[in-house]
């Protein structure tokens, strides 16, 4: 018998009785509002196989249970509760049949588990990540023959990647990333993990090269070994690993020239992420054979050269990033051929569902995890490119973030940028940019950050649509700008010519505003000048008028 009530707003405690009913195999409590503490009576039921209680409000310590007997469960999930203290290892001796331990985004604290495996011959996940773990990590792992899955991140460990984790050669999932692990990526320790799928180390202390040996790791999707301390060139062996469809170095110290290494035999590769490093010389000519690039950032580093026409290969690529390098010419049009930046937001035919391996935040409390939600963006600034902004960039649709800052543009903003009606940053501060603010921007409704300070813009900025929302500082640096409503932008009034370009309305407004500041300075004038004539008369006589007039 199962009993499935998943996500049906359940409130209140778990009653023991449920681990004496002898038909019950499987129980799912998952998302739900449960409180309390998770009933032992469940844990040591001779009958219950998968117990589930995930995301709820449960809380307590666990405390070592029964041996009596042994025990039916194979799968328990506590994730994503408030269970505290110490999890004593002796509470699974009896679960001799166990497979999959879920005790990740908990407040656990104490040392690693370390006898999690023994006697467990079917053992093959378990999940500490998000938790107050501390100390090494155990080389009683090494008796887990079978594990799989092993994803502890997200805690306070301390020390190295045990040698002992050698012996765990069936594992695919190698996740430890933010656990404060230090030392070197063992070449050893990759040639013995060949059957990895994932290897996440992001965040931690490691430094050195990448071996080598990773070469040999023929079955490897992701490898994330960001924001670390790690340097050296790329291993040429890495182009082996044709499967890697998520590769993030960013934040490191990696060196050297990116174009000798041959990106073009990773044909499945989805996210690619460089950026914070000091790779040098050009974007690689094979990285346009990855046509698969959803997510493409090398910014950060110290390229330079310009951009290839065969950028218009990468058919999937939504998100662009090559900001603060020194990419030297203009901004290519086979740039605009990016069919995933044509469709329109409203067209969903070509999004997929699948999650990122990171999050993007646009905002502080806006975050984006699935490829159909986050923004399609274009970044490209703080570079050296010169020209004009090509109007083909009206055709990019689905453009929701393009940053041209910080470089050498010249010319007027294409009318055809009004086209893109569902951009929500648009910064091309800190460049030439010259003529008037393109009227067709109006209709941009939701714009929510514009920048075109420290430009030569000129003429009236318009009144209409999101302007009235832009702060003075989105404006500055152009001093042939002019507006009536921008009271602390430190820009001319606009003159009646241009004045007269303004809508009606507006007009009529600023009229109304410059009518009553006249007549109200006339009226305060006219009776500040009356009450000193009367002071002067009444108060302030022959040689008292000196001292008065100090007053």
């Amino acid at each position: 018998m199962d009993i499935s009530l998943a996500s049906m707003g359940l409130e209140g405690h778990i009653t023991p009785s449920l681990g004496n009913l002898t038909g019950l195999l499987r129980l799912n409590l998952s998302g739900n509002l449960l409180s309390g503490e998770l009933p032992p009576e469940l844990l040591w039921s001779s009958y219950i196989v998968v117990l589930d209680v995930s995301f709820n409000k449960l809380n307590g310590e666990f405390h070592k249970l029964p041996s009596t007997h042994e025990l039916a469960m194979k799968v328990i999930n506590i994730s994503s509760n408030f269970f505290t203290g110490y999890f004593p290892s002796d509470t699974l001796d009896g679960m001799k049949n166990l497979a999959s331990l879920n005790m990740s985004n908990n407040s656990f604290t104490g040392k690693f588990p370390s006898t999690v495996c023994v006697d467990k011959p079917f053992f093959v996940l378990l999940d500490l990540s998000y938790n107050h773990f501390h100390g090494g990590i155990p080389p009683e792992l090494g008796n887990c023959p079978v594990l799989r899955v092993l994803k502890a991140g997200q805690n306070q460990f301390s020390g190295t990647l045990l040698c002992e984790l050698l012996n765990v050669t069936s594992l695919a999932h190698l996740s430890l990333p933010n656990s404060h692990l230090q030392g070197k990526l063992d070449p050893e320790l990759v040639v013995k993990l060949s059957k990895l799928v994932i290897l996440d180390l992001a965040g931690n202390w490691l430094n050195g090269e990448i071996p080598d040996s990773i070469g040999q790791l023929k079955t490897l999707e992701e490898l994330h070994l960001d924001y670390n301390n790690m340097s050296g060139e790329l291993p040429s062996s890495l182009s082996n690993c044709s499967n890697l469809t998520i590769f993030i170095l960013k934040g490191n110290n990696f060196h050297g020239k990116l174009t000798n290494f041959d990106f073009s035999t990773l044909p499945n590769l989805k996210f690619l992420d460089f950026r914070s490093n000091k790779f040098s010389g050009t974007v690689p000519e094979s990285i346009y054979s990855c046509s698969n690039l959803i997510d493409l950032r090398l910014s950060y580093n110290e390229l330079h050269g310009q951009f290839s026409s065969r950028i218009n290969n990468l058919k999937s690529l939504r998100f662009l990033d090559m900001s603060n390098n020194s990419l030297t010419g203009d901004i290519p049009v086979a740039l605009m051929e990016m069919p995933m930046l044509e469709q329109a937001k409203s067209d969903q035919n070509f999004l997929d569902t699948s999650v990122f391996p990171f999050p993007l935040y646009l905002a502080p409390f806006l975050q984006y995890r699935t490829t159909n939600g986050f923004p399609r963006t274009i970044n490209l600034g703080y570079n050296k490119l010169t020209g004009v902004i090509p109007p083909e960039l009206g055709d990019l649709k689905g453009l929701l973030v393009l940053n041209l800052s910080i470089s050498n543009l010249y010319g007027e903003i294409p009318e055809s940028i009004g086209n893109l009606v569902n951009l929500q940053v648009l910064d091309l501060s800190y460049n030439n940019l010259t003529g008037a603010i393109p009227s067709t921007l109006e209709t941009l409704h939701f714009l929510s950050k514009f920048d075109i300070s420290n430009n030569d813009m000129e003429g009236p900025i318009p009144t209409g649509g999101q302007f009235s929302t832009f702060p003075d500082s989105s404006f500055v640096g152009n001093p042939k700008l002019c507006s009536p409503t921008l009271v602390h932008l430190c820009v001319p009034h606009c003159s009646s010519t241009e004045a007269a370009a303004l809508p009606i309305a507006s007009t009529e407004h600023y009229i109304d505003k410059v009518i009553f500041v006249i007549a109200f300075g006339i009226f305060f004038g006219v009776g500040v000048l009356y009450d000193q004539m009367v002071l002067s008369r009444h108060n302030c006589v022959g040689p008292i008028w000196f001292s008065c007039n100090r007053l």
